[in-house]
């Protein structure tokens, strides 16, 4: 077996054995804490140019089928496990974990004490970090400050051109910054017409489709580096129903007045405990994020607070006071983790039904 290692910005080795794609990379390393769900882990766009730790010691057990891909093909920059099965046992599977990587050309190691990786990373923080041959070298300081890591990944990730998911229901724009199949299953499983544009869209473009409704999907990287979209984002609150999800709920923060900045690790997993304020509920949902609403700056703004997550208080949900406009910053559409909040879907369309015609001023008016 070929050896690799992985060094981390702060000048922490380990070594492992390669599996996957032989190719050296360097991206954001990061973890997920879920147990299951590492197909769907491994092709979430959210992911685009991150080295991903799955802290579960046993990944590829099941194999990889495409019936449980999130998109085409995955976008992940390399894979960190304990251990990556060579003998998948299910009736599904179509190829082996290893053989996949290897098709798609992603580097992975295995061999490695995840636990302590995670604790590193939780401790320090996500850092820069390179997957390489055994033998190369990378020194702290200068040597990494030289490496930047993109600010492009919504550009990457989203829809070159429009397309329609047809259906004879509601007509919904989803704005693709980077989407999960799962945001099309549930609107399609509602028979939602679906018109799928880049992230790039005008208000213009996006009002001349006569939507009922829109959606903010998904996508990788910081919600600041699409200041496009916050500018559409912004003019369209007043003149259609909004749903983000997040990505999407951060740029509705964004374009509302409030504030985003990073976390220290990000949340990543199948399993964070979300409280609503409205019901005193909580939720576990699916996250994957690395930025978070800032609760102090939402008090300039019309948006209000609905949820907060258990684990460390951070903004889970927004509402607008004025607009039907609403937002998660966790995933109901699940794939992976668990299915509590698909419920949300049917309440955005539920909101589709308060538009009723242009005022004067050229504003939607709302019953």
């Amino acid at each position: 077996m070929k050896k690799r290692q992985l060094i981390l910005e702060d000048g922490t080795v380990f070594n492992g054995t390669a599996f996957g794609s032989d190719q050296a990379t360097t991206g954001e390393i990061v973890f997920n804490t879920g147990m299951t769900g590492y197909q769907e882990i491994l092709s979430d766009p959210s992911y685009c140019g991150q080295i991903v730790t799955l802290t579960y010691p046993l990944i590829g057990n099941y194999g990889i089928n495409s019936d449980d891909f999130e998109s085409i093909q995955p976008s992940i920059q390399a894979l960190v496990v304990k251990e990556a099965s060579a003998a998948p046992s299910n009736f599904r599977k179509q190829h082996t974990i290893d053989s996949f990587l290897k098709f798609h050309e992603i580097p992975g190691i295995e061999g490695i004490d995840t636990r302590k990786l995670t604790k590193i990373i939780r401790k320090q923080g996500a850092m820069k970090a390179r997957l390489t041959e055994a033998t190369e070298t990378v020194e702290t300081g200068a040597s990494w400050e030289a490496i930047s890591l993109p600010n492009d990944q919504v550009q990457r990730m989203s829809t070159a051109k429009p397309y329609v998911v047809p259906g004879r229901g509601k007509r919904i724009v989803v704005m693709d910054f980077g989407m999960k199949h799962g945001i099309l299953r549930e609107l399609a499983a509602r028979d939602c017409h679906i018109t799928v544009v880049p992230w790039h869209y005008s208000p213009e473009q996006i009002l001349h489709l006569n939507p009922d409704g829109v959606m903010l999907t998904n996508g990788p990287g910081d919600p600041k580096d699409v200041e496009t979209a916050t500018k559409t984002i912004r003019e369209l609150i007043s003149q259609v129903p909004i749903f983000g999800i997040c990505l999407g709920h951060q740029l509705i923060a964004l374009a509302a007045g409030a504030n985003t900045e990073k976390l220290k690790f990000g949340h990543r997993g199948s399993n964070h405990p979300v409280k609503d304020l409205a019901t005193g509920k909580t939720y576990l949902t699916s996250q994957n994020h690395g930025y978070t609403v800032t609760k102090e700056s939402l008090s300039s703004t019309d948006l209000e607070l609905t949820q907060v997550a258990l684990n460390d208080g951070t903004v889970e949900g927004l509402q607008h006071k004025k607009y039907p406009v609403m937002s998660v910053q966790y995933h109901p559409e699940a794939a992976p983790g668990p299915e509590d909040t698909r419920h949300l879907f049917d309440e955005f369309l539920d909101m589709t039904q308060q538009t009723t015609q242009p005022s004067s001023k050229g504003e939607a008016t709302y019953a």
